[in-house]
Order: structure tokens, then sequence, then C-alpha cells
């Protein structure tokens, strides 16, 4: 697993998945409540990457120039935010149009019967 990240397991799964993972849920939290397209989330998860690598170095040592860990820190963080994306604004759509939209499951809405 440290050749891939770049660091060890302990500090990939503390600076990667829980501190900069929160970071990613408020990113695409606050992304989807502005009403922004998803694909701003690309931009913020590379940022987000880069500074979970950078965290990981000046904290603890890890491999700063690691591509294959910038890469590997960059997905996880991109898929954290854009789960947190989807949820909110399926949460929106369903709480601003109750008439138009009806929940099918955590991540997904559909029209209602009846309604055009």
């Amino acid at each position: 697993m440290e050749a891939i990240t770049g660091t060890s397991l302990g500090v990939t799964i503390g600076i990667t998945i829980i501190l900069m993972g929160f970071c990613a849920v408020m990113t695409g939290q606050a992304v989807a409540n502005t009403w922004r397209p998803v694909g701003h989330l690309v931009p913020y998860s590379i940022l987000l990457g880069f500074t979970s690598r950078f965290l990981g170095y000046a904290l603890f040592g890890g491999e700063l120039l690691s591509l294959s860990g910038f890469i590997f820190d960059t997905i996880i963080l991109f898929a954290i935010a854009m789960t947190s994306f989807r949820i909110v604004r399926v949460n929106k759509m369903l709480s601003q149009y109750p008439w138009l939209y009806e929940r099918v499951g955590p991540f997904a809405y559909r029209s209602r019967e009846g309604v055009e």
C-alpha cells in the first residue's frame, strides 16, 4: 500500500480519508447548495489532493511528489465529494419541488406520475 500512496496506511486513512474527506464532504455540499454544476468538483478535488499530499509530507514525512499517491488521494476525495454533492442535490430538488419529483433512493429522484 505504501508503494501506491507514498505514505503509510495510517497516514492515508487519517489525512486523506478522515481529515481531507471531511473537507471533500463540505466541498460537495457547498457546490450543490449553490447550484453549480458537478464539473466544479474536479478542480476542487485536485486542490484537495495537493493539500493531502502536502500534509502527509509536512507532518509525517511522506513522499511529496508521488504521482500515484496524488492520483489515489484525488480519486478518493473526488468520490467522497461526488457522493456528498449528489445527496445534497437530490435533497434540494425534493424539498424545493415536492410536487414535481419523488425520491427513488438516496442518490436519485424521478418525475411524479401524472405531472407534465
